[in-house]
Protein backbone atom coordinates (compact mmCIF):
# COMPACT_ATOMS: atom_id res chain seq x y z
CA UNK A 1 0.00 0.00 0.00
CA UNK A 2 1.43 3.33 -0.98
CA UNK A 3 2.30 5.67 1.83
CA UNK A 4 0.64 9.05 1.80
CA UNK A 5 2.75 11.81 0.38
CA UNK A 6 4.19 14.31 2.83
CA UNK A 7 2.59 17.70 2.85
CA UNK A 8 -0.66 16.38 1.38
CA UNK A 9 -2.60 15.79 4.61
CA UNK A 10 -6.35 16.10 4.49
CA UNK A 11 -7.81 19.54 4.98
CA UNK A 12 -11.50 20.11 5.28
CA UNK A 13 -11.22 23.63 3.97
CA UNK A 14 -9.22 22.48 0.93
CA UNK A 15 -11.34 19.48 0.05
CA UNK A 16 -14.82 20.91 0.61
CA UNK A 17 -14.69 24.69 1.12
CA UNK A 18 -18.24 25.02 -0.22
CA UNK A 19 -19.62 22.99 2.68
CA UNK A 20 -18.31 25.47 5.26
CA UNK A 21 -19.69 28.40 3.29
CA UNK A 22 -23.12 26.74 3.12
CA UNK A 23 -23.09 26.18 6.89
CA UNK A 24 -22.38 29.81 7.69
CA UNK A 25 -24.92 30.94 5.08
CA UNK A 26 -27.60 28.78 6.71
CA UNK A 27 -26.67 30.24 10.12
CA UNK A 28 -27.00 33.78 8.79
CA UNK A 29 -30.39 33.07 7.20
CA UNK A 30 -31.66 31.37 10.39
CA UNK A 31 -30.58 34.27 12.60
CA UNK A 32 -32.03 36.87 10.25
CA UNK A 33 -35.26 34.89 9.94
CA UNK A 34 -35.55 34.58 13.72
CA UNK A 35 -34.95 38.31 14.06
CA UNK A 36 -37.75 39.23 11.64
CA UNK A 37 -40.16 36.61 12.98
CA UNK A 38 -39.68 37.83 16.54
CA UNK A 39 -40.35 41.40 15.50
CA UNK A 40 -37.14 42.64 17.14
CA UNK A 41 -35.32 43.95 14.09
CA UNK A 42 -33.08 46.40 15.95
CA UNK A 43 -30.90 45.96 19.04
CA UNK A 44 -32.37 47.18 22.30
CA UNK A 45 -30.77 50.46 23.30
CA UNK A 46 -29.53 51.33 26.77
CA UNK A 47 -30.44 54.40 28.78
CA UNK A 48 -27.57 56.50 27.41
CA UNK A 49 -28.79 55.95 23.84
CA UNK A 50 -32.56 55.59 24.13
CA UNK A 51 -33.07 58.03 27.01
CA UNK A 52 -34.39 57.46 30.52
CA UNK A 53 -33.81 58.42 34.14
CA UNK A 54 -30.70 58.00 36.26
CA UNK A 55 -31.07 58.17 40.06
CA UNK A 56 -28.14 58.49 42.46
CA UNK A 57 -28.68 57.26 46.02
CA UNK A 58 -26.26 57.91 48.88
CA UNK A 59 -26.10 55.50 51.81
CA UNK A 60 -26.34 56.83 55.37
CA UNK A 61 -25.34 55.18 58.60
CA UNK A 62 -28.30 54.30 60.77
CA UNK A 63 -28.51 55.44 64.40
CA UNK A 64 -26.59 53.03 66.55
CA UNK A 65 -24.89 51.41 63.53
CA UNK A 66 -21.92 53.63 62.59
CA UNK A 67 -20.20 50.96 60.48
CA UNK A 68 -23.23 49.77 58.52
CA UNK A 69 -21.89 51.09 55.21
CA UNK A 70 -19.72 48.24 53.96
CA UNK A 71 -19.39 46.28 50.70
CA UNK A 72 -21.61 43.45 51.94
CA UNK A 73 -24.52 45.70 52.85
CA UNK A 74 -24.10 47.74 49.67
CA UNK A 75 -24.24 44.59 47.53
CA UNK A 76 -27.31 43.43 49.43
CA UNK A 77 -28.98 46.80 48.89
CA UNK A 78 -28.19 46.67 45.16
CA UNK A 79 -29.81 43.25 44.86
CA UNK A 80 -32.94 44.32 46.73
CA UNK A 81 -33.34 47.58 44.79
CA UNK A 82 -32.82 45.73 41.53
CA UNK A 83 -35.49 43.17 42.41
CA UNK A 84 -37.82 45.93 43.54
CA UNK A 85 -37.45 47.87 40.28
CA UNK A 86 -37.67 44.74 38.18
CA UNK A 87 -40.80 43.83 40.14
CA UNK A 88 -42.42 46.74 38.31
CA UNK A 89 -41.63 45.08 34.97
CA UNK A 90 -38.53 47.21 34.29
CA UNK A 91 -36.34 44.41 32.97
CA UNK A 92 -33.66 46.70 31.48
CA UNK A 93 -33.00 48.69 34.65
CA UNK A 94 -29.38 48.94 35.79
CA UNK A 95 -28.52 49.06 39.50
CA UNK A 96 -24.87 49.35 40.46
CA UNK A 97 -22.60 50.73 43.15
CA UNK A 98 -20.40 53.76 42.60
CA UNK A 99 -17.63 54.33 45.08
CA UNK A 100 -18.15 53.10 48.63
CA UNK A 101 -21.53 54.66 49.48
CA UNK A 102 -23.43 55.47 46.27
CA UNK A 103 -25.86 53.40 44.23
CA UNK A 104 -26.78 54.37 40.66
CA UNK A 105 -30.17 53.29 39.31
CA UNK A 106 -30.74 53.68 35.56
CA UNK A 107 -34.34 53.33 34.40
CA UNK A 108 -34.76 53.22 30.61
CA UNK A 109 -37.26 55.20 28.61
CA UNK A 110 -40.66 53.59 28.11
CA UNK A 111 -41.25 52.65 31.75
CA UNK A 112 -43.18 54.48 34.45
CA UNK A 113 -40.16 56.36 35.76
CA UNK A 114 -42.13 58.23 38.44
CA UNK A 115 -43.51 54.98 39.86
CA UNK A 116 -40.07 53.37 39.72
CA UNK A 117 -38.52 56.44 41.35
CA UNK A 118 -40.96 56.21 44.24
CA UNK A 119 -40.07 52.55 44.72
CA UNK A 120 -36.34 53.26 44.48
CA UNK A 121 -36.44 56.35 46.67
CA UNK A 122 -38.17 54.60 49.56
CA UNK A 123 -35.19 52.47 50.43
CA UNK A 124 -35.15 52.47 54.23
CA UNK A 125 -36.01 49.64 56.58
CA UNK A 126 -39.51 48.20 56.56
CA UNK A 127 -41.26 47.71 59.91
CA UNK A 128 -44.61 46.55 61.25
CA UNK A 129 -45.63 48.83 64.13
CA UNK A 130 -48.82 48.77 66.26
CA UNK A 131 -51.10 51.77 65.77
CA UNK A 132 -51.72 53.74 68.97
CA UNK A 133 -53.42 56.82 67.55
CA UNK A 134 -54.67 57.94 64.17
CA UNK A 135 -56.39 61.13 63.07
CA UNK A 136 -56.96 63.07 59.89
CA UNK A 137 -54.25 65.61 59.26
CA UNK A 138 -54.62 68.98 57.62
CA UNK A 139 -53.46 72.57 57.80
CA UNK A 140 -55.70 73.37 60.77
CA UNK A 141 -55.96 70.00 62.52
CA UNK A 142 -56.22 70.59 66.32
CA UNK A 143 -54.59 68.55 69.02
CA UNK A 144 -56.62 65.59 70.29
CA UNK A 145 -59.12 66.80 72.87
CA UNK A 146 -62.49 65.65 74.08
CA UNK A 147 -64.12 65.53 70.68
CA UNK A 148 -66.00 62.33 70.12
CA UNK A 149 -66.08 62.45 66.33
CA UNK A 150 -64.65 59.24 64.88
CA UNK A 151 -62.29 59.46 61.95
CA UNK A 152 -62.47 56.72 59.35
CA UNK A 153 -59.23 55.16 58.35
CA UNK A 154 -60.48 52.46 56.03
CA UNK A 155 -60.42 51.92 52.30
CA UNK A 156 -57.74 52.65 49.78
CA UNK A 157 -54.12 51.81 50.22
CA UNK A 158 -53.16 52.70 53.79
CA UNK A 159 -55.89 50.68 55.43
CA UNK A 160 -57.88 47.49 55.21
CA UNK A 161 -58.13 44.25 57.12
CA UNK A 162 -55.52 41.60 57.76
CA UNK A 163 -56.87 38.08 57.72
CA UNK A 164 -55.57 34.53 57.38
CA UNK A 165 -54.82 33.33 53.86
CA UNK A 166 -57.92 31.98 52.17
CA UNK A 167 -60.42 33.40 54.68
CA UNK A 168 -63.37 35.36 53.40
CA UNK A 169 -62.72 39.06 53.77
CA UNK A 170 -64.39 42.36 53.23
CA UNK A 171 -63.15 45.84 52.58
CA UNK A 172 -65.05 47.58 55.32
CA UNK A 173 -63.55 50.75 56.66
CA UNK A 174 -62.25 50.46 60.18
CA UNK A 175 -63.11 53.57 62.20
CA UNK A 176 -60.35 54.97 64.32
CA UNK A 177 -60.69 55.73 67.98
CA UNK A 178 -62.19 59.01 68.95
CA UNK A 179 -60.01 61.85 70.02
CA UNK A 180 -61.12 61.15 73.56
CA UNK A 181 -59.60 57.70 73.58
CA UNK A 182 -56.51 58.56 71.56
CA UNK A 183 -54.60 60.11 74.40
CA UNK A 184 -55.39 57.15 76.64
CA UNK A 185 -54.40 54.71 73.89
CA UNK A 186 -51.00 56.35 73.58
CA UNK A 187 -50.34 56.18 77.30
CA UNK A 188 -51.41 52.58 77.70
CA UNK A 189 -49.71 51.48 74.45
CA UNK A 190 -46.37 52.88 75.48
CA UNK A 191 -46.71 51.15 78.85
CA UNK A 192 -47.65 47.97 76.95
CA UNK A 193 -50.86 47.54 78.91
CA UNK A 194 -52.53 44.32 77.80
CA UNK A 195 -56.01 45.58 77.10
CA UNK A 196 -56.90 49.27 77.31
CA UNK A 197 -60.60 50.06 77.47
CA UNK A 198 -61.31 53.10 75.31
CA UNK A 199 -64.64 54.85 75.22
CA UNK A 200 -66.23 56.51 72.27
CA UNK A 201 -68.06 59.39 73.97
CA UNK A 202 -67.64 61.79 76.77
CA UNK A 203 -64.90 64.07 77.96
CA UNK A 204 -61.65 62.64 79.23
CA UNK A 205 -61.26 62.23 82.92
CA UNK A 206 -58.32 63.93 84.57
CA UNK A 207 -56.75 60.56 85.19
CA UNK A 208 -57.16 59.63 81.53
CA UNK A 209 -54.84 62.41 80.43
CA UNK A 210 -51.16 61.61 80.55
CA UNK A 211 -50.43 65.19 81.32
CA UNK A 212 -52.63 65.02 84.41
CA UNK A 213 -51.45 61.64 85.59
CA UNK A 214 -48.64 61.60 88.17
CA UNK A 215 -47.14 58.58 86.45
CA UNK A 216 -47.36 60.00 82.92
CA UNK A 217 -44.21 59.32 80.90
CA UNK A 218 -42.50 62.52 79.64
CA UNK A 219 -41.81 60.70 76.35
CA UNK A 220 -45.55 60.14 75.98
CA UNK A 221 -46.26 63.81 76.51
CA UNK A 222 -43.62 64.70 73.94
CA UNK A 223 -45.14 62.36 71.38
CA UNK A 224 -48.59 63.84 71.97
CA UNK A 225 -47.15 67.29 71.51
CA UNK A 226 -45.47 66.25 68.25
CA UNK A 227 -48.69 64.57 67.16
CA UNK A 228 -50.73 67.71 67.86
CA UNK A 229 -48.34 69.93 65.89
CA UNK A 230 -47.85 67.50 62.99
CA UNK A 231 -49.36 68.64 59.70
CA UNK A 232 -48.95 65.84 57.17
CA UNK A 233 -50.14 68.09 54.36
CA UNK A 234 -46.84 69.96 54.71
CA UNK A 235 -44.24 68.07 52.59
CA UNK A 236 -41.38 69.04 54.91
CA UNK A 237 -43.16 67.86 58.06
CA UNK A 238 -44.35 64.73 56.28
CA UNK A 239 -40.80 63.90 55.17
CA UNK A 240 -39.34 64.52 58.63
CA UNK A 241 -41.93 62.50 60.58
CA UNK A 242 -40.58 59.19 61.81
CA UNK A 243 -37.16 59.60 60.20
CA UNK A 244 -33.95 58.44 61.90
CA UNK A 245 -35.86 56.68 64.69
CA UNK A 246 -34.71 53.41 66.17
CA UNK A 247 -36.96 50.35 65.79
CA UNK A 248 -37.45 50.37 69.57
CA UNK A 249 -38.77 53.95 69.55
CA UNK A 250 -42.39 55.01 69.38
CA UNK A 251 -42.87 57.50 66.58
CA UNK A 252 -45.27 59.88 64.87
CA UNK A 253 -45.78 59.20 61.17
CA UNK A 254 -47.89 60.20 58.20
CA UNK A 255 -49.88 58.19 55.70
CA UNK A 256 -52.06 59.00 52.72
CA UNK A 257 -55.45 57.44 52.15
CA UNK A 258 -56.05 59.13 48.82
CA UNK A 259 -53.91 61.73 47.00
CA UNK A 260 -54.21 65.05 48.81
CA UNK A 261 -55.64 63.50 51.97
CA UNK A 262 -53.41 62.53 54.88
CA UNK A 263 -53.62 60.78 58.23
CA UNK A 264 -51.20 61.14 61.10
CA UNK A 265 -50.33 58.32 63.46
CA UNK A 266 -48.64 57.58 66.74
CA UNK A 267 -47.03 54.18 66.42
CA UNK A 268 -45.51 51.87 68.97
CA UNK A 269 -42.09 50.16 68.75
CA UNK A 270 -41.50 47.87 65.76
CA UNK A 271 -42.31 44.24 66.46
CA UNK A 272 -41.78 42.72 63.00
CA UNK A 273 -39.32 43.86 60.32
CA UNK A 274 -39.41 43.58 56.56
CA UNK A 275 -36.69 40.95 56.77
CA UNK A 276 -39.25 38.61 58.33
CA UNK A 277 -41.35 38.64 55.13
CA UNK A 278 -40.46 35.82 52.77
CA UNK A 279 -42.81 36.80 49.97
CA UNK A 280 -45.66 39.19 49.24
CA UNK A 281 -47.62 39.92 46.11
CA UNK A 282 -50.78 41.53 44.87
CA UNK A 283 -53.43 39.08 43.67
CA UNK A 284 -57.14 38.82 43.00
CA UNK A 285 -59.25 37.16 45.68
CA UNK A 286 -60.99 34.30 43.91
CA UNK A 287 -64.02 34.56 46.22
CA UNK A 288 -64.65 38.30 46.15
CA UNK A 289 -62.94 39.22 42.88
CA UNK A 290 -61.14 42.08 44.62
CA UNK A 291 -57.44 42.88 44.74
CA UNK A 292 -55.64 41.84 47.92
CA UNK A 293 -52.05 41.57 49.14
CA UNK A 294 -50.96 38.14 50.34
CA UNK A 295 -47.96 37.78 52.66
CA UNK A 296 -45.84 34.83 53.71
CA UNK A 297 -43.51 35.12 56.70
CA UNK A 298 -40.36 33.25 57.60
CA UNK A 299 -40.45 30.85 60.54
CA UNK A 300 -39.11 33.46 62.97
CA UNK A 301 -41.31 36.16 61.43
CA UNK A 302 -44.41 33.98 61.72
CA UNK A 303 -43.92 33.68 65.48
CA UNK A 304 -43.46 37.42 65.86
CA UNK A 305 -46.44 38.16 63.65
CA UNK A 306 -48.65 35.72 65.54
CA UNK A 307 -47.71 37.38 68.82
CA UNK A 308 -48.56 40.89 67.65
CA UNK A 309 -51.79 39.92 65.85
CA UNK A 310 -52.96 37.88 68.84
CA UNK A 311 -52.69 40.97 70.98
CA UNK A 312 -54.09 43.42 68.41
CA UNK A 313 -57.11 41.25 67.61
CA UNK A 314 -58.34 41.80 71.19
CA UNK A 315 -58.07 45.60 71.01
CA UNK A 316 -60.55 48.25 70.02
CA UNK A 317 -59.96 50.58 67.04
CA UNK A 318 -57.50 52.01 66.30
CA UNK A 319 -55.32 49.81 68.52
CA UNK A 320 -56.33 46.71 66.58
CA UNK A 321 -54.36 48.00 63.59
CA UNK A 322 -50.74 47.50 62.67
CA UNK A 323 -48.96 49.97 60.43
CA UNK A 324 -46.61 48.91 57.64
CA UNK A 325 -43.98 51.66 57.81
CA UNK A 326 -41.43 52.24 55.07
CA UNK A 327 -38.93 55.08 55.40
CA UNK A 328 -41.00 56.58 58.19
CA UNK A 329 -44.20 56.65 56.12
CA UNK A 330 -47.26 54.51 56.73
CA UNK A 331 -47.97 52.69 53.47
CA UNK A 332 -50.76 50.56 54.93
CA UNK A 333 -52.51 50.21 58.29
CA UNK A 334 -54.86 47.20 58.23
CA UNK A 335 -56.96 46.17 61.20
CA UNK A 336 -56.64 42.67 62.68
CA UNK A 337 -59.69 40.48 63.25
CA UNK A 338 -57.97 37.30 64.36
CA UNK A 339 -54.52 36.01 65.23
CA UNK A 340 -52.35 35.35 62.18
CA UNK A 341 -49.09 33.46 61.70
CA UNK A 342 -47.20 32.37 58.58
CA UNK A 343 -49.70 33.47 55.92
CA UNK A 344 -51.86 36.55 55.92
CA UNK A 345 -53.82 38.68 53.49
CA UNK A 346 -54.44 42.41 53.49
CA UNK A 347 -57.74 43.43 51.97
CA UNK A 348 -59.12 46.88 51.33
CA UNK A 349 -60.05 49.11 48.44
CA UNK A 350 -57.01 48.11 46.41
CA UNK A 351 -56.70 48.38 42.68
CA UNK A 352 -54.18 46.36 40.69
CA UNK A 353 -51.39 48.92 40.88
CA UNK A 354 -51.74 49.68 44.59
CA UNK A 355 -51.89 45.96 45.45
CA UNK A 356 -48.84 45.14 43.34
CA UNK A 357 -46.93 48.16 44.67
CA UNK A 358 -47.58 47.20 48.29
CA UNK A 359 -46.65 43.58 47.56
CA UNK A 360 -43.45 44.78 45.90
CA UNK A 361 -42.56 46.93 48.90
CA UNK A 362 -43.24 44.10 51.34
CA UNK A 363 -41.14 41.66 49.31
CA UNK A 364 -38.12 43.88 48.72
CA UNK A 365 -38.32 46.63 51.30
CA UNK A 366 -35.97 45.32 53.98
CA UNK A 367 -32.69 47.05 53.14
CA UNK A 368 -29.66 46.92 55.43
CA UNK A 369 -29.06 50.67 54.93
CA UNK A 370 -30.97 53.90 54.58
CA UNK A 371 -30.46 56.07 51.49
CA UNK A 372 -31.08 59.61 50.43
CA UNK A 373 -31.74 60.68 46.87
CA UNK A 374 -28.77 62.79 45.77
CA UNK A 375 -29.63 63.50 42.16
CA UNK A 376 -32.06 62.57 39.43
CA UNK A 377 -30.90 63.00 35.83
CA UNK A 378 -33.15 62.61 32.85
CA UNK A 379 -31.52 61.64 29.54
CA UNK A 380 -33.75 62.68 26.68
CA UNK A 381 -34.18 60.58 23.59
CA UNK A 382 -32.74 63.46 21.56
CA UNK A 383 -29.48 63.41 23.54
CA UNK A 384 -29.36 59.63 23.29
CA UNK A 385 -29.83 59.75 19.52
CA UNK A 386 -27.00 62.28 19.26
CA UNK A 387 -24.71 59.96 21.20
CA UNK A 388 -25.72 57.03 19.01
CA UNK A 389 -25.14 59.10 15.91
CA UNK A 390 -21.70 60.07 17.17
CA UNK A 391 -20.85 56.44 17.90
CA UNK A 392 -21.99 55.32 14.46
CA UNK A 393 -19.96 58.09 12.81
CA UNK A 394 -16.89 57.00 14.76
CA UNK A 395 -17.50 53.39 13.73
CA UNK A 396 -17.95 54.43 10.10
CA UNK A 397 -14.69 56.39 10.14
CA UNK A 398 -12.85 53.45 11.68
CA UNK A 399 -14.31 51.05 9.12
CA UNK A 400 -13.44 53.39 6.27
CA UNK A 401 -9.82 53.63 7.41
CA UNK A 402 -9.60 49.83 7.61
CA UNK A 403 -11.06 49.49 4.10
CA UNK A 404 -8.63 52.08 2.66
CA UNK A 405 -5.69 50.28 4.24
CA UNK A 406 -6.81 46.86 3.00
CA UNK A 407 -7.38 48.07 -0.57
CA UNK A 408 -4.10 50.01 -0.70
CA UNK A 409 -1.95 47.25 0.71
CA UNK A 410 -3.69 43.97 -0.17
CA UNK A 411 -5.53 45.00 -3.34
CA UNK A 412 -7.52 41.97 -4.55
CA UNK A 413 -7.30 40.25 -1.16
CA UNK A 414 -9.24 43.21 0.25
CA UNK A 415 -12.33 41.76 -1.48
CA UNK A 416 -12.12 38.63 0.73
CA UNK A 417 -11.50 40.74 3.83
CA UNK A 418 -14.46 43.04 3.16
CA UNK A 419 -16.82 40.14 2.56
CA UNK A 420 -15.63 38.61 5.83
CA UNK A 421 -16.24 41.89 7.65
CA UNK A 422 -19.73 42.03 6.13
CA UNK A 423 -20.53 38.52 7.33
CA UNK A 424 -19.19 39.35 10.80
CA UNK A 425 -21.32 42.51 10.88
CA UNK A 426 -24.50 40.63 9.90
CA UNK A 427 -23.94 37.96 12.54
CA UNK A 428 -23.20 40.57 15.22
CA UNK A 429 -26.27 42.67 14.39
CA UNK A 430 -28.73 39.78 14.29
CA UNK A 431 -27.40 38.20 17.48
CA UNK A 432 -27.54 41.52 19.36
CA UNK A 433 -31.12 42.06 18.16
CA UNK A 434 -32.14 38.62 19.41
CA UNK A 435 -30.28 38.93 22.73
CA UNK A 436 -32.36 41.98 23.67
CA UNK A 437 -35.63 40.11 24.29
CA UNK A 438 -33.82 36.87 25.19
CA UNK A 439 -31.56 38.03 28.05
CA UNK A 440 -32.29 41.76 28.31
CA UNK A 441 -29.09 42.84 26.54
CA UNK A 442 -29.12 46.60 25.90
CA UNK A 443 -26.70 48.27 23.52
CA UNK A 444 -25.16 51.24 25.31
CA UNK A 445 -22.43 53.62 24.22
CA UNK A 446 -19.54 51.54 25.65
CA UNK A 447 -20.98 48.51 23.84
CA UNK A 448 -20.85 50.48 20.59
CA UNK A 449 -17.20 51.23 21.38
CA UNK A 450 -16.61 47.53 21.89
CA UNK A 451 -18.09 46.83 18.44
CA UNK A 452 -15.79 49.47 16.91
CA UNK A 453 -12.73 47.91 18.57
CA UNK A 454 -13.88 44.54 17.22
CA UNK A 455 -13.49 45.83 13.65
CA UNK A 456 -9.75 46.07 14.21
CA UNK A 457 -9.57 42.68 15.93
CA UNK A 458 -11.43 40.98 13.07
CA UNK A 459 -9.31 42.71 10.41
CA UNK A 460 -6.18 41.65 12.28
CA UNK A 461 -7.15 37.98 11.88
CA UNK A 462 -7.43 38.39 8.12
CA UNK A 463 -4.09 40.17 7.97
CA UNK A 464 -2.39 37.34 9.89
CA UNK A 465 -3.65 34.79 7.35
CA UNK A 466 -2.87 36.93 4.30
CA UNK A 467 0.68 37.54 5.50
CA UNK A 468 1.25 33.82 6.06
CA UNK A 469 0.10 33.13 2.50
CA UNK A 470 2.36 35.86 1.13
CA UNK A 471 5.31 34.43 3.10
CA UNK A 472 4.75 31.07 1.45
CA UNK A 473 4.72 32.73 -1.97
CA UNK A 474 7.97 34.55 -1.13
CA UNK A 475 9.52 31.14 -0.52
CA UNK A 476 8.70 30.17 -4.08
CA UNK A 477 5.46 28.22 -3.74
CA UNK A 478 2.47 28.61 -5.99
CA UNK A 479 -0.80 30.02 -4.63
CA UNK A 480 -2.85 26.89 -3.94
CA UNK A 481 -0.14 25.09 -1.91
CA UNK A 482 0.68 28.42 -0.21
CA UNK A 483 -2.93 28.83 0.95
CA UNK A 484 -2.99 25.39 2.56
CA UNK A 485 0.51 25.51 4.06
CA UNK A 486 -0.11 28.97 5.53
CA UNK A 487 -3.36 27.97 7.25
CA UNK A 488 -2.03 25.83 10.17
CA UNK A 489 0.42 28.50 11.32
CA UNK A 490 -2.05 31.34 10.81
CA UNK A 491 -4.75 29.34 12.63
CA UNK A 492 -2.60 28.96 15.74
CA UNK A 493 -1.77 32.65 15.81
CA UNK A 494 -5.41 33.68 15.33
CA UNK A 495 -6.64 31.36 18.07
CA UNK A 496 -4.03 32.57 20.56
CA UNK A 497 -4.77 36.21 19.79
CA UNK A 498 -8.54 35.77 20.04
CA UNK A 499 -8.19 33.75 23.24
CA UNK A 500 -6.27 36.60 24.88
CA UNK A 501 -8.93 39.12 23.74
CA UNK A 502 -11.76 36.92 24.95
CA UNK A 503 -10.04 36.30 28.29
CA UNK A 504 -9.59 40.04 28.80
CA UNK A 505 -13.27 40.63 27.94
CA UNK A 506 -14.41 37.88 30.33
CA UNK A 507 -12.33 39.23 33.23
CA UNK A 508 -13.54 42.76 32.53
CA UNK A 509 -17.15 41.56 32.47
CA UNK A 510 -16.80 39.73 35.81
CA UNK A 511 -14.99 42.43 37.79
CA UNK A 512 -16.89 45.50 36.56
CA UNK A 513 -20.49 46.69 36.73
CA UNK A 514 -22.90 48.69 34.63
CA UNK A 515 -21.92 50.15 31.31
CA UNK A 516 -18.38 48.76 31.30
CA UNK A 517 -19.93 45.31 31.22
CA UNK A 518 -21.61 46.31 27.95
CA UNK A 519 -18.19 46.99 26.43
CA UNK A 520 -16.82 43.69 27.74
CA UNK A 521 -19.85 41.70 26.55
CA UNK A 522 -19.69 43.15 23.03
CA UNK A 523 -15.94 42.62 22.83
CA UNK A 524 -16.25 38.99 23.92
CA UNK A 525 -19.13 38.32 21.52
CA UNK A 526 -17.36 39.79 18.50
CA UNK A 527 -14.16 37.91 19.39
CA UNK A 528 -16.03 34.59 19.30
CA UNK A 529 -17.67 35.57 16.01
CA UNK A 530 -14.23 36.41 14.61
CA UNK A 531 -13.16 32.79 15.13
CA UNK A 532 -16.35 31.53 13.47
CA UNK A 533 -15.98 33.85 10.47
CA UNK A 534 -12.29 33.08 9.90
CA UNK A 535 -12.80 29.29 10.10
CA UNK A 536 -16.09 28.99 8.24
CA UNK A 537 -15.89 31.86 5.76
CA UNK A 538 -12.50 33.51 5.26
CA UNK A 539 -10.46 30.31 4.89
CA UNK A 540 -12.96 28.49 2.61
CA UNK A 541 -13.44 31.63 0.49
CA UNK A 542 -9.67 32.03 0.21
CA UNK A 543 -9.43 28.42 -0.99
CA UNK A 544 -12.06 29.02 -3.69
CA UNK A 545 -10.50 32.33 -4.78
CA UNK A 546 -7.12 30.61 -5.08
CA UNK A 547 -8.58 28.46 -7.85
CA UNK A 548 -9.56 31.47 -9.97
CA UNK A 549 -7.36 32.78 -12.73
CA UNK A 550 -7.18 36.30 -11.27
CA UNK A 551 -5.53 35.16 -8.04
CA UNK A 552 -3.71 32.02 -9.18
CA UNK A 553 -1.73 33.86 -11.88
CA UNK A 554 -0.59 36.45 -9.33
CA UNK A 555 -1.62 39.57 -11.21
CA UNK A 556 -0.40 42.94 -10.00
CA UNK A 557 -3.84 43.80 -8.54
CA UNK A 558 -4.37 40.46 -6.86
CA UNK A 559 -2.16 41.30 -3.91
CA UNK A 560 -0.25 38.05 -4.53
CA UNK A 561 2.15 39.09 -7.29
CA UNK A 562 5.39 37.08 -6.70
CA UNK A 563 7.53 39.87 -8.17
CA UNK A 564 6.06 42.53 -5.90
CA UNK A 565 6.47 40.19 -2.94
CA UNK A 566 10.16 39.47 -3.82
CA UNK A 567 9.67 35.73 -4.27
CA UNK A 568 12.89 33.64 -4.29
CA UNK A 569 13.57 30.22 -5.91
CA UNK A 570 13.03 27.23 -3.61
CA UNK A 571 15.96 26.64 -1.23
CA UNK A 572 16.09 22.87 -1.85
CA UNK A 573 16.82 23.47 -5.57
CA UNK A 574 19.96 25.42 -4.67
CA UNK A 575 21.02 22.61 -2.30
CA UNK A 576 20.83 19.98 -5.11
CA UNK A 577 23.06 22.10 -7.33
CA UNK A 578 25.74 22.49 -4.67
CA UNK A 579 25.62 18.77 -3.82
CA UNK A 580 26.21 17.73 -7.44
CA UNK A 581 29.27 19.98 -7.88
CA UNK A 582 31.15 19.02 -4.70
CA UNK A 583 32.22 15.45 -5.83
CA UNK A 584 33.63 16.86 -9.08
CA UNK A 585 35.88 19.26 -7.19
CA UNK A 586 37.06 16.43 -4.95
Amino acid sequence: MAAPKKGRGPSGGQGRPGRALVIILIAMVALAGGMFLSGHTTPRLGIDLAGGTSITLKAKNQPGKPNAINPTNMDTAVGIIERRVNGLGVSEAEVQTQGSDNIIVNIPKGTNSEQAREQVGTTAQLYFRPVLTVAASGPEQPAPTGSATPTPSGSAKPSGEASPGGEDKGDKATPSASATTQGRAVTEGLKKAPTPTPTNTGEPKPSDSPEASPSADPATAKLQEEFAKLNCADPEQRAAAGKDALPTDSIVACGSNVPGSYEKYILGPAEVSGGDVDDAKGAIDQQTGEWIVSMEFSSAGAKKFQTITSRLSQQQPPMNQFAIVLDGEVVSAPSVRTALSKNAQISGSFNQQSAEDLGNILSYGALPLTFEEVSVTTVTAALGSEQLKGGLIAGGIGLALVVIYLVAYYRGLAFIALLSLLVSGILTYTIMSLLGPAIGFALNLPAVCGAIVAIGITADSFIVYFERVRDEIREGRTLRPAIERAWPRARRTILVSDFVSFLAAAVLFLVTVGKVQGFAFTLGLTTLLDVVVVFFFTKPLMTLMGRTKFFSQGGSWSGLDPKRLGAQPPLRRSRRVSASTEPKEA
